[in-house]
């Protein structure tokens, strides 16, 4: 499953730097993902934290693998894409289109990743 834990790179990436970035800068990062400037710094924060903390999660599957958890992280990507087809719906807001971005391409990225190291058997 090489290819796979090499995908969850991008994963972690996107935790750690998104929840750094929320925690520290909410506004700044809120601003680039496209957020209105009235939206919450504290739930920013706090979204920043829950991040960091996935992101660590992500790390410790990536390094010791644990490849049980290779196809969790892409039911619960699965989860988050299919709540914010449905924030989206709602809302139009185009932060909740960039996040859908973001998070589609990782899935994506697992997903091919997975599926063919699934196909060459590889361990």
């Amino acid at each position: 499953m090489k290819r796979t834990r090499l995908s969850l790179w991008y994963l972690f990436g996107y935790l750690a730097f998104g929840g750094v970035g929320l925690l520290f800068a909410p506004e700044l990062s809120l601003k680039l993902l496209g957020g209105a400037p009235d939206d919450p710094w504290l739930i920013a924060r706090l979204l920043g934290m829950v991040m960091i903390g996935l992101a660590i999660i992500v790390l410790e599957v990536r390094q010791l693998p644990i490849e049980p958890m290779y196809p969790v992280t892409l039911h619960v990507r699965a989860v988050f894409l299919a709540i914010m087809i449905g924030l989206y719906v709602q809302t139009r807001a185009t932060m909740v289109l960039v996040l859908l971005g973001i998070v589609g391409l990782g899935f994506v990225l697992t997903g091919t990743s997975y599926l063919g190291d699934r196909r060459r058997g590889r361990a």
